[in-house]
């Protein structure tokens, strides 16, 4: 499995309550693409949202995004880290 950390642009003012509920609708469902998002991040300032997750592919990781409604702008493997 690969881990990802994808971007989501626009968000700009979400509260923790609203990052909470769209981490949990991902959650939900992600064990029907084969994925795991291990947490969710925010700037609510510059409406910057950040996820990262486990999963076989990147495609599998925007459908889950999509299903919720939360479409990610941009998914980057992380193939190393320390």
């Amino acid at each position: 499995m690969t881990k990802f950390m994808d971007v989501h642009h626009g968000m700009k003012g979400i509260t923790a309550d609203q990052l909470q509920q769209a981490h949990q609708a991902d959650l939900e469902i992600e064990a029907e693409e084969g994925v795991h998002f291990e947490g969710a991040w925010a700037d609510p300032e510059s409406g910057t949202v950040f996820c990262l997750s486990e999963g076989p592919s990147a495609a599998a990781v925007q459908r889950i995004h999509e299903r919720t409604g939360h479409k990610a702008d941009e998914i980057h493997a992380i193939p190393l880290s320390a």
